[in-house]
Formats: structure tokens, sequence, C-alpha cells
């Protein structure tokens, strides 16, 4: 097994512009956006990576990319003896194509010579806004010994799932017969992989290629994007492609909703995705900070980050991440707070004073539910914010409201008794 992820190259897909996430995008790529308090997105598919062996890993970047850039470079660095390396290729205009990534398959397009120079047997492509463990090993194990030209990882859904996703059928052999991006209700009969409350694939945008296979596709199609495009072409040419079934936990963190979902569970007695997995370690960038100190606070429920300061506050249901500082009185209630990049000098506190600012974190009395504090925000005294479920989406200078939760961009300053 050792052997043949030697031979196997991953592909980490950095993402477009990611604007279902904004504003938590609006100065980041999607990849790079915080989760649990501690790590980032980029950090899941990274991690499966090196847990299954695979240490040769592209990531193709595009959008907002300096922070996703700059957290690998410091996250992942193999030692000179093990061969293995973390590579970003950014998007970039060349005398053969002047335009950006036009998808995920113009992406490798436009790669192709990169991708075809460690002499991989095969290639991984994984997205890197996705909440999941996968042992890759398996995956490629599978993918070989099917003699499969494409291996597609499939998560069973219901027919209420089916309609927002992409939807492919497999024969008994585990063999794609047929795919549909996004199928209308009245299609879903015809798509059932078997019987039961779960009978159809959904693709999880995670796919192996034998190499060859993938540069002649790349070559001979047109099409911008792997569901779209490449992989139903390749199923009309009569290549080999099959289903990989996958069981386990898995959450596509693609809208603002789905990533407020995914953090707040994690909170829970029994989270659906284990950060504590000793078997399955998650990496991220190590920072050195000391322990949160939690001085006579009622915390209930909460992921709490290293290096924050609670003091005399109630947090429940939430995430609260590196270096947050929450002031007495405050009450927080299923709210991401992402935290802080640094702490403020006794210079820069003094400078806020001068200046009429609140500091970085939750200031006094405020009141917090449901809502998701992106970095580095400043809100002030008795400032109060409350549930939006149900209220149209809109956007203002210190706030959006998405999928009915309110969301502070980076660096946003709340002055004292506001109410939201």
């Amino acid at each position: 097994m050792l052997s043949r992820m030697k031979d196997t190259l991953a592909v980490i897909m950095g993402g477009g512009a990611g604007t279902r996430l904004y504003p938590l995008t609006k100065l980041r790529a999607k990849p790079a956006v915080p989760l649990a308090g501690y790590y980032r997105l980029i950090d899941i598919p990274m991690s499966n990576c090196i847990n299954s062996g695979i240490n040769r890993v592209y990531v193709l970047t595009q959008y907002n990319s300096v922070s996703l850039h700059r957290h690998v470079v410091r996250t992942y660095q193999f030692d000179s003896f093990s061969g293995g390396w973390v590579r970003i290729l950014a998007a970039e205009q060349t005398p053969s194509s002047q335009s950006w990534y036009q998808g995920t398959a113009d992406a490798l397009r436009k790669q192709l010579f990169q991708l075809q120079v460690p002499e991989p047997r095969n290639i991984v492509i994984l997205a890197g806004d996705h909440l999941y463990r996968m042992d890759y090993s398996l995956f490629v194990q599978f993918h070989v010994s099917n003699e499969a030209d494409i291996t597609i990882a499939a998560k069973p859904v219901s027919a209420a799932d089916a309609p927002r996703m992409g939807i492919l059928k497999a024969d008994s052999d585990s063999r794609v017969t047929e795919w549909l991006e996004k199928p209308d209700p009245s299609e879903l009969e015809r798509l059932a992989s078997w019987k039961g409350d779960t009978p159809y694939l959904a693709s999880m945008g995670i796919y192996v290629f034998r190499t060859q296979t993938l540069v002649d596709l790349l070559r001979e199609e047109t099409g911008s994007d792997f569901g779209k495009h490449i992989i139903p072409a390749a199923i009309e040419k009569g290549l080999r492609v099959v289903t990989y079934p996958f069981e386990g936990y898995w959450e596509d963190i693609g809208t603002m909703e789905a990533y407020y979902r995914a953090n707040l569970a994690l909170t829970g007695p029994q989270p659906p995705f284990d950060f504590f997995a000793a078997e399955w370690p998650i990496y991220t960038r190590a920072r050195y900070l000391s322990g949160s100190r939690v001085l006579d606070s009622s915390i209930r429920r909460v992921v709490l980050a290293p290096g924050c300061n609670i003091n005399n506050a109630t947090v429940a249901d939430s995430i609260v991440g590196l270096r947050s500082i929450v002031n007495p009185g405050a009450h927080l209630r299923r709210v991401v707070m992402m935290g802080a990049d640094y702490y403020e000098t006794q210079a820069q506190l003094e400078e806020n004073r001068h200046l009429g600012l609140p500091d970085m974190g939750v200031g006094e009395g405020s009141v917090i539910e449901h809502a998701i504090l992106d970095k580095n925000v400043r809100i002030g005294r008795n400032v109060v914010i409350r549930n939006h479920a149900g209220a149209e989406d809109q956007e203002t200078d210190t706030y959006i409201v998405s999928d009915g939760i309110v969301v502070l961009p980076k660096g946003v300053v709340i002055p004292d008794n506001t109410v939201i």
C-alpha cells in the first residue's frame, strides 16, 4: 500500500470566489476560512492525505489566495528524507493561456505539465471545503482493484437531498452507468442505485483518475468542470467509471448555513466529526499560545480554542476561537466566534480609548445570539445581536444576514449600545 501511495499524487482545489460564504471569503480563499475555532478548511484534506500516506500534494489557488498560501507554507513542511512536498499552483497567465481558471477541470488542464512531472500512476482530486475523514489509501486500492479509469467517491442520500447534488447511478458491479447534475425530482426514480431510505448516490467531488485517462480527457474535452462536463463525457466514451460508496460523516461547507451548522455540531457531547480522534489527527499550524483563562464564567457545550480570556461571562453552544476576549456580563449563545490574529498591546488599547474604539473581542454586557463573528471584530458595550431566522438576506456596512445568520466581517467595529 505504501508503494502505491508513492505512485499517487493529490490535487486539492482551492475553490472559486466562494460567494455563498461571503463575507467570510471577502479577504480569504474558501479553504482558508477558519474552522472549529482553531483550524482552517484546507487542514481537512491535507490531514487526510498525510494520514493516508500521500505526501505529494498540489494545492491549486486563484481567488484571495494570500492567507491560504501563508497557512500552507507555514504548516506543511515535510523533511528532506521523506521525498514529500506540498506545492502551490497559482493561476497564472502564460503564452498558451491568458485566462484564469474557469472551473475545476480547466484549472487542471492549465496545469497539465506540472501534474505529469512527478509521473504519478493515479491522481486523487479533492475539494478544499469539505469536512470528513477518509482513508485515501483504501480509495486508491479500490480504484486499482477494479481496474478503473475513474473512481468517484459517493455518499448515499435520500430523495429530499438528491436534487441539489450530482447524482450517479451504478450497477451491481459499482460501474457508473449514468450521471445527472442536480436532477429534477421527476427524474429521480430511474437514478436509484438500490432500495431503501438513501437509494441515490451523490458525488462528493472526490475522484481518483488514472493519470493517462485524466490527461487524455483534459486534452480531448473542452468542458471546464468535472461534474458537468468531463465525467459525463468519460461515461459516454465507455471508459470504466466506478463508484466508491462512503458511509461516514461528510459535510460540504459551501454555504453559510452549512458552515454554521457544521461548526455548532462540534459542541455537542457526541459530535458527528471528532477532532479528538487520536488515530486520525487533524493537523494545523502550531501557534504556541497559552491555555485559555476562564474566570467566574458559565461555559456550557463550548469548543474553546487556546489563548482565550473569558471573564465573568456566559457562553453556551458556541465556538470560541483563538485569542478571543469576552468581557464581564457578556452572553454568547449559538455563536461561532473566530477570535483574533493577534493580542492588542497596552499602547494599542490606550489608542483605542483615544479614538473611541472598542477593544477587539466582545464588550461588557453585550448579548449575541445566532451569529458568526469573523476575526478581529470589535464589539462595544451593551450590543445586542439577535436571531434573524426567517429574515431575508441583507447587507449593510457593518454586517450581513445570510440564511438567517448575522455575520460580522473581519475587523468590523460595532459601537456601544448597537442593536442588530
